[in-house]
Formats: C-alpha cells, sequence, structure tokens
C-alpha cells in the first residue's frame, strides 16, 4: 500500500499507543510479538490480569494443560513494552530453565537465572544489587526466600509466582517460606498461577488471596467463622463474589472447541533382576542404612542417600561409578585428615544432573565436617574395603535385566503406537549418565542401531556437536540460531530427534522446556519419586498439539517390595499414566512441591528394613493422601471456582473472532509502516516478508529475508519490538509534518469502503491529534487515544472512524506540501478534536467510577469484617454473662453467690472494655478505609496531555 510520511506517522502512533487496563487492545502488541498460537481463553486470561489499575494482583487458576505460562508471558510481554521492565518470575528450582526457554523463544523476551553461583559472582564482580537487571530476573523459591532482603529493596513493577499453591497456607505462622514472600511483596503488583488454589481447606482460598492483598477479607478468624458454612447459598454467593475480581479459571471442557487433548495409555513392564544384581542391591541398601557413615557429608547425608538409591536402582554402571567416586573421597580423607571434603556432591552431580536442583529444593544447612579421630580413621579404612567390594561386583554385571527388559517393552510399545497412528519414536528417561551411555550401548546390537540421539545437561560427546554443526550450518543466517550454543544445541537435539532418530535417551535435563509433540511414547526407564518431575516429563510429549494417544511405559522390580508400591501410589492415587490429563489439579496440588512425597518415599527406603515394616509406612502413605485429596473438598472448589460467567463458552468464541481480526489488522499496520520507512532498505514481497538488502544508520541487525512472527519460513522473525521496527516506528513518529494536500485513491481499495465512496470528487480537511492521560505520581503515560477530525469543504464533519478510515486509503504518488489552511476550517476541525476528547473524558470517567466502585466494595467487605469479627467477641462474652447471671441465681450459699456476683461483675467489666475496643478499633478501621479511599482518589486523578500531530487537505480520487 503507498504511503505518505501523513499515513506512517498515523499508524506508528496507532502501534504503540496505550490502552486502558481492561482492553481488549491492550494486548495487540504483545500478541503480534508472539510466536504462539493465539488460544482465545489465554488472551481473556491476560487481559483479566490487566483488568482494574488499582488492584494489587490476580490469581490465574486455569485447569492443568491450558497454558497459564502463556497466560503470565502475554501480561510480562505487555509490561516490557510499556517499559515497566523490574520483572520477576519466581518458580519451582525444576521450572526455572523451562522459564526462561519460554519467555526467550516465544516471546524473544531477556531474561536469565539468578541462582546461588551466578548471585555470588555478581557479588564479587561489584553488584550491590543482582536482582537489579537489565533482563527479566527468574529464581526459584528457596532463592527467594534467602534473598528476601535484596528482593524487598527493588520496586517490581511485576513479580510473577508459578505453582502459587506452595503458597496457599501462608496463613499459618508455620509456612516460613510463604510469609517472608508475602512480607517481601507486599507492596508489589502480583500473578499468582496453579491449577490448585483450593485443595484440602477453604482457608487456603483465604491464604492465597490474603497474599495477593491484605484487604480483601478480615483476618483469618473472622473468614472461617463467616464463610465456614457454604451449603449456605447466599454465604456461598456471598464468597464467589468476593473473590471473582482477583480469581480468573477456565475449565478444560470450556476450551473444547478449539483445543483438542489425547489419551494416556499406561505400559508396566515387570522384570526380576538376577542374583549378583540382586546381592548388589541388598549389600549397598543395608550400607546406606548403617547409623555412621564416613563417605557421606553429615549435613547432605538425606539428599546424597537419596541420590544413592536412585543410581542404584537405575543401573549397575550408574552406582558403580558413585561407589568409584566415594572410595576416591574416602581415601583422600584418610591420607590428609582434617582436610575439607566438598567435592561429592560435586561429582554426583555429573551423573545425577537433577542433583543441584533437588539440593536447593531440600535446602540443608551446611556444616563443617568433624576433626577425624584414631577411630574414625580405621572406620574409613573398613569402609573403603566394604565400598571396594561392592564396586568389584557392580563392574563384574555387563548386561542389567532392567535393560533387556526394554527392548522387549519397546516392541509391544511401538506396536501401540502403530496401532494409534502414531510415528514409532520413544522419548526415554534415565536419572543417571551413566545409564544413558550404557542404554546407547545396548541399542548398537539393535535394529535401532543409528536411530538413537542423546539429550542431557552437556551433550558434549561427538555425535551431539557433529549434529549441532549440520544444524547451525542448515539454518545458518536465520532466527533459528540464538548464538547460544546451550539454545541452539538443545533445538539441534529436537530438530534431528523429529527427523532422523528413533529414539532419543534424556536425563531430567530433557524434561526441562522442550516440546516432543511429534513423539507419543515415553519412557521412565527410571521413575522420579516426585510427581510433579513425573508429570513435567510427560508432559513433553503430552501436551497441546500432542495428535495421538500417548503411551507411557514404567519398569517395576519384581523383587523390590518397595519399588511396587511406590509404583502402585503413582499410577492409582495420582493417575499420572493415565486419562486425558493425567495427574490433574485435584492431585498434583495435594502435595506442595513434590518434595515431601519424596522425602517421606525416602524416609520410607531408609528406614524400613522388613517387607512387614514396608507394608505398614506404605499404607500409612496411603492414608494420609487419601485424607489430603478429598472428594468433598474437591466438589466444593469446582462449584467455587468454576464457571464465574456462565456464558464463558459463547464469550470465548467471540474473543477468539475479536483477536484474529485485531491481530490481523496489527500487523498490517506494522507492515505498511515498515514498508514505507524502510523502503531505501528493503524489498517487500508481501505476505508478511521482505528481504533487508542493507542497513540504516545506528541499527544492528541481520541482513537477509524476515518474516512475521508463526510463519514457517526459514528467515529472521519480524516484530513490533524488532530494532527494525523499532527505527521504523522512530523515524515515523519524529518528523515534524508541514500542512499539506494529498490524493487519497479510493477505486483501488480493497475491500470496499462505500461509506466514503460518496465523498468521491469532494476535497476536505483531516487533522490527527494525540491525546493522552497521565498517572500524577510520576507522570507515566496511562493512555494514549490517537484522535482523527476530519470535514469536507462544505462543512460536512465526517465521524471518529470514517475520518480514520481516511488514512487506509492508499495516496497517489503526489503530495503538495505547506499550503495555507483557512482558520476558520482549522477551528471547526479543533472543536471536532475537543468534542472526540470529551467523549474519551467521559468513558475514562465511566470506567475509573466501575474501578472504583469495586476498589470500595472490597475495602467495605474488609472493613466489615474486621467489624464482625469485635462484634462476636462481645456476643460470646454477652452469652457468657447470661450463664454467669443465672448461676448466681442458682447458688444456694452465700459465699457461692458472693463468688458468682464477682465472676460476674469481672465479665461486665471485661464486655465494657471490649465495646470500648470496639468502639476504637471501628474508628481505625474508618481511618484506614477512609485513607485507603483516598490513595484510590489519586490513582485515578490522571493529567492530561493533548497536541495536534498534522493537519493535511485531502482529496477523494
Amino acid at each position: 500500500m503507498p504511503l505518505t510520511d501523513y499515513h506512517s506517522q498515523y499508524l506508528a502512533h496507532e502501534l504503540t499507543r496505550r490502552h486502558a487496563a481492561n482492553s481488549a487492545e491492550k494486548l495487540a502488541g504483545a500478541l503480534v510479538d508472539a510466536q504462539v498460537e493465539l488460544n482465545p481463553h489465554q488472551v481473556e486470561a491476560a487481559l483479566f490480569a490487566f483488568n482494574s489499575p488499582l488492584t494489587k494482583g490476580a490469581l490465574l487458576a486455569d485447569e492443568v494443560g491450558l497454558g497459564k505460562t502463556i497466560e503470565a508471558g502475554l501480561v510480562i510481554s505487555q509490561k516490557w513494552a510499556e517499559r515497566k521492565r523490574r520483572i520477576l518470575v519466581i518458580t519451582p528450582a525444576n521450572l526455572r530453565k523451562q522459564w526462561q526457554q519460554e519467555l526467550s523463544e516465544k516471546f524473544f523476551l531477556p531474561c536469565r537465572i539468578l541462582e546461588r553461583k551466578t548471585y555470588h559472582d555478581l557479588r564479587k564482580q561489584g553488584a550491590k544489587a543482582p536482582f537489579e537487571a537489565p533482563d527479566i530476573v527468574i529464581c526459584s523459591y528457596q532463592f527467594a526466600r534467602a534473598k528476601t532482603h535484596d528482593i524487598q529493596l527493588m520496586r517490581w513493577d511485576l513479580v510473577v509466582l508459578d505453582e502459587a499453591h506452595r503458597l496457599r497456607n501462608v496463613y499459618k505462622p508455620a509456612n516460613v517460606i510463604a510469609n517472608t514472600l508475602k512480607r517481601a511483596l507486599a507492596n508489589c503488583p502480583k500473578l499468582l498461577l496453579t491449577a490448585t488454589p483450593l485443595q484440602n481447606s477453604l482457608l487456603e482460598l483465604y491464604g492465597l488471596m490474603s497474599f495477593i492483598d491484605d484487604h480483601i477479607f478480615g483476618d483469618v478468624r473472622s473468614f472461617r467463622e463467616q464463610f465456614g458454612n457454604l451449603n449456605d447459598r447466599r454465604i456461598f454467593n456471598t464468597l464467589k463474589n468476593r473473590i471473582s475480581p482477583f480469581c480468573h479459571r477456565t475449565l478444560r471442557k470450556q476450551v473444547s472447541a478449539y483445543v483438542s487433548y489425547t489419551k494416556r495409555l499406561p505400559m508396566l513392564e515387570e522384570f526380576t533382576p538376577d542374583h549378583s544384581e540382586e546381592r548388589l542391591y541388598e549389600a549397598v541398601s543395608e550400607y546406606l542404612q548403617r547409623d555412621n557413615l564416613q563417605a557421606l557429608p553429615n549435613s547432605q547425608r538425606a539428599l546424597i542417600t537419596l541420590v544413592l538409591r536412585k543410581l542404584l536402582a537405575s543401573s549397575t554402571f550408574a552406582i558403580a561409578g558413585a561407589l568409584d567416586t566415594m572410595i576416591k573421597r574416602l581415601k583422600k580423607r584418610a591420607a590428609v585428615p582434617n582436610t575439607p571434603q566438598h567435592d561429592l556432591e560435586t561429582a554426583l552431580d555429573q551423573d545425577f544432573e537433577a542433583l543441584d536442583e533437588m539440593a536447593e529444593e531440600w535446602s540443608q544447612e551446611d556444616t563443617d565436617q568433624p576433626d577425624l579421630s584414631s577411630d574414625d580413621i580405621k572406620a574409613i579404612q573398613h569402609e573403603i574395603a566394604d565400598l571396594e567390594g561392592f564396586y568389584a561386583l557392580a563392574v563384574s554385571i555387563h548386561q542389567n535385566s532392567k535393560g533387556k527388559a526394554l527392548l522387549t517393552a519397546l516392541e509391544k510399545a511401538f506396536k501401540q503406537a502403530q496401532n494409534n497412528g502414531a510415528p514409532q519414536k520413544a522419548l526415554i528417561f534415565t536419572e543417571s549418565r551413566r545409564t544413558q551411555d550404557y542404554l546407547l550401548r545396548l541399542f548398537e546390537d539393535t535394529p535401532y542401531k543409528g536411530k538413537v540421539v542423546l539429550f542431557n545437561g552437556s551433550n558434549n560427546d561427538a555425535q551431539s556437536n557433529q549434529i549441532y554443526r549440520d544444524w547451525a550450518k542448515r539454518h545458518q543466517g536465520s532466527d533459528k540460531v540464538t548464538g547460544s550454543k546451550t539454545a541452539d544445541m538443545r533445538s539441534a537435539l529436537v530438530d534431528y530427534f523429529r527427523d532422523s532418530a528413533q529414539i532419543m535417551i534424556a536425563t531430567e535435563a530433557g524434561a526441562e522446556g522442550i516440546n516432543l509433540q511429534f513423539c507419543a511414547t515415553v519412557v521412565n526407564y527410571d521413575l522420579p519419586w516426585n510427581p510433579q518431575r513425573i508429570e513435567q516429563r510427560i508432559g513433553r510429549c503430552h501436551r497441546y498439539g500432542q495428535k495421538h494417544d500417548v503411551v507411557v511405559l514404567n519398569f517395576v522390580n519384581l523383587r523390590n517390595a518397595a519399588d511396587q508400591r511406590v509404583y502402585q501410589l503413582l499410577m492409582q492415587k495420582f493417575h499420572l499414566f493415565e486419562g486425558v490429563f493425567g495427574a490433574s489439579d485435584e492431585v498434583l496440588g495435594s502435595i506442595e512441591s513434590g518434595v515431601d512425597f519424596e522425602m517421606r518415599i525416602a524416609a520410607i527406603y531408609q528406614q524400613c528394613r522388613s517387607s512387614e515394616q514396608i507394608t505398614a509406612a506404605f499404607d500409612q502413605l496411603q492414608h494420609d493422601l487419601s485424607m489430603e485429596i478429598n472428594e468433598q473438598v474437591q466438589r466444593t472448589r469446582q462449584q467455587l471456582l468454576d464457571n464465574f460467567d456462565e456464558e464463558v463458552t459463547h464469550k470465548l468464541k467471540q474473543r477468539q473472532a475479536d483477536s484474529v481480526a485485531m491481530l490481523n489488522a496489527y500487523e498490517q499496520k506494522l507492515l505498511n509502516v515498515t514498508q514505507h520507512e524502510l523502503r531505501e532498505y528493503a524489498s517487500f514481497e508481501g505476505e508478511g516478508a521482505f528481504e533487508l538488502r542493507r542497513l540504516p544508520n545506528t541499527v544492528q541487525a541481520e541482513l537477509g529475508r524476515y518474516e512475521l512472527p508463526r510463519r514457517n519460513g526459514e528467515a529472521h522473525t519480524y516484530r513490533l519490538g524488532h530494532p527494525l521496527a523499532e527505527y521504523a516506528l522512530r523515524q515515523a513518529q519524529g518528523r515534524t509534518l508541514p500542512p499539506a494536500q494529498i490524493a487519497l485513491d479510493l477505486s483501488g481499495r480493497k475491500p470496499r469502503l462505500m461509506a466514503l465512496e460518496r465523498y468521491i470528487g469532494q476535497t476536505g480537511l483531516l487533522q490527527v491529534s494525540l491525546f493522552e492521560t497521565r498517572a500524577p505520581a510520576n507522570q507515566e503515560v496511562q493512555e494514549t487515544h490517537v484522535i482523527c477530525a476530519a470535514m469536507t469543504d462544505s462543512g460536512e464533519l465526517l465521524e471518529g472512524e470514517l475520518a480514520a478510515k481516511l488514512l487506509t486509503i492508499e495516496a497517489m504518488t503526489t503530495v503538495t506540501p505547506s499550503i495555507m489552511l483557512a482558520a476558520a476550517d482549522l477551528a471547526v476541525i479543533e472543536a471536532q478534536t475537543q468534542q472526540h476528547i470529551g467523549l474519551i473524558r467521559g468513558e475514562i470517567q465511566k470506567r475509573n467510577q466501575a474501578f472504583f466502585d469495586e476498589a470500595a466494595a472490597k475495602l467495605d467487605g474488609w472493613a466489615d469484617d474486621q467489624k464482625e469479627s469485635l462484634e462476636r467477641d462481645i456476643k460470646a462474652l454477652d452469652a457468657e454473662i447470661k450463664e454467669a447471671r443465672r448461676t448466681a441465681a442458682a447458688a444456694y450459699s452465700l459465699e457461692g453467690k458472693l463468688a458468682a456476683q464477682k465472676h460476674l461483675k469481672e465479665l461486665e467489666t471485661k464486655r465494657k472494655q471490649q465495646r470500648r475496643a470496639l468502639f476504637d478499633a471501628e474508628d481505625e478501621i474508618e481511618r484506614r478505609r477512609e485513607a485507603l479511599i483516598e490513595q484510590i482518589q489519586t490513582q485515578l486523578q490522571g493529567q492530561e496531555a493533548h497536541k495536534a500531530l498534522f493537519v493535511v487537505k485531502w482529496m477523494m480520487m
């Protein structure tokens, strides 16, 4: 579309304008930039998070599998576009990399993980505030708790808390992490993400609401008393109305019209270890149960013991490597007594890649190793001898029974996949790098030879490096190559698995941040004890976009009663391996982070020595889980949280249609501005693509082909936040445009603008102005409106939308600049502009009134809760006084009457004191309410700015 500088400036301001908090157009920029498929429920959720500028946050509680990370990504993208870039994401340790990848690959947002090592490195480099960064900061809950002082010093624009059900017991003082974070983030806007806001008790919902804002409800006692009986429909509706402005939930059944999900099909392969494997298991297990072990640091014994048990169950090759490390460590310690030994965890982490994250979640304190006595030296020598015996047995075993079972099971799984119409590909998970190498060797003597790819934390093997080099050469010059070898290696291996390999053997690194919807067989060669880790693994394949039912293959050792009970729990209690969604929100949320469950399993392995003890311990664990996963509570949760809007399904369909239209229009505007501003630097091909031949001064970008997001070509991704687009917008907006005459060619306009066709042959005036509202405190732009006012030379005024459409019409090749305009005509146009501004003011006032009413209702509810709690105390005392009077009247002896009267007087005095306290408290509550209301009013009293951008004389051809 041929444009003029006037068209380009108008479109540039349209592209960058700030929309109202509750406007669907607010997310247009984030949507056009995102490399994600548009889903209306995610747009709806993101808009809900922005719904009111007065709220301190929101809880997004969509059911499992609906993409809460995408919803949060849209919110973060919009904040970033608004230059609000102090953003913190707090997530479970094992999800940090996934967040980093999602934000960088799907939303092109710079982010970094902050953990102990990077924090200390930054400190050493002189950084006084490691959390203050040009990137989005991602950290774990444990790290955030340890660094709350640093976090509290920052003025965050947004804090996102993933798996926020961890915070739901914040009302309990014993929940240290939740309470510590609540204090640190009290004044920050917060976005909480969880599929399980209410699991075991209604008080958990109270906890999450209070984490967002302490003024949604009163104290926990008043909440319990007021909402204890949800069978009363009035009470139920009151609670639902109180939480609805802060909690948004979409159900899977509501999105079934445009999101389809497949099933999980469980498959179990049982195996029996041979005699030597069984002897090794029993010997090492007995060793780990000893009271005193020199090989394990006291501060980390529980964690290291768990890791060794997992390696023991993984393969003889995995435990052999660990035993060798322990022997060398002990020999070094015996040779150089009293030398600090910190290398065991580091050495084990080379094989068991989840160790670092687990160590952070288990959060054990470091303690000094005590000095060695002569008895300790002797004990070390005996322990070395034992370990060397275990090691010799381990290395004498060349084949593992579970490995043989894997080959048999794969044939069955692939047959099932074939019956389902799925490709015969398998993603095999192991917890050990050494087991990964063993499985690779195992496949060398099978038809799968040459069709296997490894995926782990380093991928420094020869095959992976060759795959990476071939991939980088193939995609050279495209945005697929990020320049980060770690990220590019992951992409290369995933592409190779999709296009060339049949089997991927992955360590825990493969459970994070990669999407393998093209594979429909997941094999848990080693089964984690943390249900959320298992869910994360299966979710690599069983996710949005998977077209086939997913086979989930597990192994059980028939000679290990504890292993059998663990599988039974995960299968029957957590439903991890079957159904449409596997372990859903009803279950995963009940176990907090999964770490507590994992610790309980580890304790059973460590403490139980007989089959009877194992049976009793697992029976107790299963009973405890039954108490946690309560069906009655689940029904209440569904009624309370689901279907805030009964028309939600229809609403989402409409949202989808509106969003697609908005996105298409937005992309077209971006392309039009780009084509005009980069016409000397690029050639344009249509369909959202262009070839950049040379660079404008000061712009750093790659030459070559560019395409808009969500296209499938081998090209650079062009988006609103790209340096080229930012240059184009700066150029367009920065011009000072004199009055000019523009000839508009309506005849070639497609689709036709029938409303303007009657103006063909006429001329007139068009003024484009910018109207902004700003926050009174920091002068930050809150809303921007681009106002078009137009008239014909005969004096007919064009309505606002019709006036704006003038600048969607192609211009003729000639523009006549510096023309003279009549003052009377300019006055008419300015009056029309002021009329538009008046309408905008009215809309803002109406919207602000709704925001104010909602905020005031919240504060009224909070004040009533506080007062009712105090009044209940007085009512309880009235009842006690009434009973005391009856007791005094019924007393037979004088002494009894005197004692009763004395007690009665004490109660009446206490009631007077409580009444006075009630009056004082009511005054304080009202004072606080009025202060908050005044604060709200100040927030809503924005300042205005208005300027004319340009005026043109138009001619309709």
